[in-house]
This record gives C-alpha cells, structure tokens and sequence, in this order.
C-alpha cells in the first residue's frame, strides 16, 4: 500500500493511493487520485481517477484507467498482445500500437527510469523520454528522513509545446526504490509527498 499526499504551491489539495493486490501470480495495482482546487469556497479545478494495472510473472499484462477533469472525460485501456509481442492502446488521445518496452506512467515503479518511453496512464498519449540521474540525496517527508535517488524525466521531444512535455524530478528511495516525492511546474508548483506505505 502506498499513499500519498498532492501538494500545489505547499497547499494540500489531494491524494492518490496506491493498493497492491497479490493472488498466485498475478499482481493488480489499484490506483485512486482525488483532488480539487479551490479559491475562496468556489472549485476551480476538480479531478478524479481510477486505474488498475495488471501482472503476470511480474510481467505487464493490462492497463486500464478512467478520468474525470471538471467535465471532461478520459481513459485509456492497454493490453500486451502476447501472439505480436506488441502493447494495444485505445485511449482517448492515441489509438494504436506501441513497444513492449515502452511503459505506463505511473510512478509507483522505479523501472520506468529505464523505459525509452512513457505512456500517459490518462489518455494513452505516448511520451518519449530521457532519464537524468541527479545523484543521492537526504530528503525529509514528514519529519522522516530518507537517503533518496533522485531522477529528472524530460520529453525527447524538444519540438512539443511546453504543456506537452514532460519535465519532473522523483525521488526513490535509495534501499527499496518506493516513490517517495515528485515535483513539477504547471500552472503551479505541485508536489507528491509519501504519507504512508507498508
């Protein structure tokens, strides 16, 4: 279980949660992410969504996840095709083929510092990336102290419009690669703090 808390210019807005769930060999990673930004008593912003992520033989097998952004809804289903050895996207911005190598967004596994690309674990937009290791860091999360890794994902693409690319710093720890922290710009600065996990 993993359980964060989300953070937008050092305001609490939300979270996102993370549950685990074992049976034989296959692993389905349920996720929820709840947040709203709010001035003086009026919502702004509302966003909510729920994904399951699916192994077997700690292999990926399936993705899939809807959205809801104020009125706007997104989703994306992904399937390994095993006969093709190919990922089947269907997703509200891209429908198509992609890499098996290639993997879903979703922070939570530390591999995702070796995938040449990401896909967007809302739409299924397929994000190419560069991983820069900014070396070993001591952070503290509320009031404890971790020895984290902490990494730099950028878009390859330089050509996409800057609300486009990708541009966060995560934190792993250093012993057990859990997610510790992200942070990001846009349209604020916005923060993913661990608050619990076991």
């Amino acid at each position: 279980y993993l359980e964060y808390e989300l953070y937008r210019n050092n305001n609490l807005i939300g979270f996102h949660k993370y549950e685990f769930i074992k049976n034989g060999n296959n692993l389905e990673v349920k996720s929820v992410v709840d947040f709203k930004i709010s001035k003086m008593g009026i919502d702004l912003y509302k966003y909510y969504a729920e994904s399951s992520e699916n192994y077997l033989d700690n292999s990926f097998k399936s993705f899939n996840s809807k959205t809801k952004q104020n009125k706007k809804e997104k989703y994306v289903n992904i399937e390994l095709n095993n006969k093709e050895n190919i990922l089947k996207i269907d997703g509200s911005s891209y429908k198509g083929d992609a890499d098996v190598n290639f993997m879903v967004g979703t922070w939570w596994n530390h591999e995702i510092i070796k995938a040449k690309a990401q896909i967007s674990a809302i739409s299924g937009r397929i994000i190419e990336q560069k991983v820069n290791f900014l070396g070993k860091e001591n952070i503290i999360i509320n009031g404890k102290k971790f020895e984290a890794l902490h990494f730099k994902f950028l878009s390859s693409d330089e050509t996409l419009p800057d609300n486009k690319k990708l541009n966060t710093d995560i934190w792993y720890d250093a012993k057990t690669y859990i997610w510790l922290k992200a942070q990001f710009v846009k349209q604020g600065n916005w923060e993913y703090r661990l608050k619990r996990y076991n």
